[in-house]
């Protein structure tokens, strides 16, 4: 009984989405993104493949860029968490208004089906849109430097893919509290935007103003010092998921990024430069992936125990 009513709810809310104005909008501006990308991506890849190095140019689709325009990769970090914001900001007020929330309600339906089909086909449209935009840039980049990815850049194409959906998830999770905690599904749009500009701006400004308080210009003089301070700085630049997201994918789509955190001249003597195997590299981001996947869960585990305690009323 329980899996039929979360099977009916999540084609419910799953057609909804693909049938409201809103999923159209954030259709075109990811086609629009994913061809801006494209068009960026060109001026990167056509130098790489005449470069006496071509190894990797298939990845360089997602992280070259052109001179005015940002990469891919750039455009996905700024522009997914709009895209889950915009999808969860007035899942529950916002049927809560409109009094179809209670009437829902009223069915012999478990009370927690209604949140899970609400979060599992929010999290169905986000990778349905992560997963075509990634194979229409691997299309078109196939016919734009006719040179197919290896078995190395597919795998990891397939895990920035999946980074990307558990990044917009997170968001997703987040604006669907604030759905929750926030009656108006106008505070809640404003309040998801404010928090959204907080971890991706203002904490990298903060986390710079920190570290220069307690490591000063005049006291800094000596590398042990330095390293401090910039070690407590990429700490605290890491609350944003915004920095823990362009580390992951940075370090999956250039196998040249061997290491995450600060090292030495010293350190380097002897290194042999080249690039990580896939394995190498994933597991360099295992922390990143597991972060990711942890704060969706508390996320939507905090909205789960406040949503079965909400007294609802027409």
């Amino acid at each position: 009984m329980k899996s039929n009513s979360l099977r009916v709810l999540y084609n419910k809310e799953l057609a909804d989405h693909l049938n409201s104005k809103r999923f159209i909008i954030i259709l075109a501006l990811v086609a629009i993104t994913g061809i801006t990308a494209i068009y960026a991506a060109a001026y990167g890849i056509s130098s790489a493949v005449e470069q006496e190095n071509n190894s990797f140019v298939f990845l360089r689709l997602f992280t070259a860029s052109g001179n005015s325009i940002p990469s891919f990769i750039s455009f996905i970090s700024f522009l997914g968490p709009l895209i889950g914001l915009a999808l969860g900001f007035d899942s529950i007020n916002g049927e809560i208004n409109r009094g179809s929330l209670s009437r829902l309600l009223a069915q012999p339906i478990p009370r927690d089906t209604v949140i899970n089909g609400k979060f599992l086909a929010g999290v169905s449209i986000i990778t349905l849109m992560v997963f075509s935009m990634g194979l229409a840039v691997g299309g078109l980049g196939i016919i734009m430097i006719g040179v197919p990815p290896t078995a190395d850049e597919i795998l990891r194409i397939l895990v920035f893919l999946v980074l990307t959906v558990l990044y917009i998830s997170l968001w997703l999770a987040i604006s669907q509290l604030f759905s929750l905690l926030l009656r108006q599904t106008a505070t809640s749009a404003l309040a998801c935007i404010a928090l959204w500009l907080f971890l991706s701006v203002f904490v990298g400004l903060l986390s710079g103003a920190i570290a220069e308080v307690l490591y000063p210009a005049a006291k800094a003089t000596t590398v042990e010092v330095l390293l401090r301070k910039s070690k407590l700085k990429l700490m605290l630049d890491r609350i944003s998921p915004s920095t823990v997201y362009n580390e992951a994918v940075v370090t999956m789509l250039n196998p040249g990024v061997r290491t995450l955190g600060f090292i030495t001249q010293d350190q380097l003597v002897g290194a042999i430069a080249g690039s990580l195997p896939f394995l190498q590299s994933l597991l360099l981001i295992w922390p990143h992936f597991i972060t990711l996947i942890a704060v969706t869960m508390i996320c939507f585990a905090v909205s789960y125990v406040f949503f079965m305690k909400q007294e609802i009323r027409m």
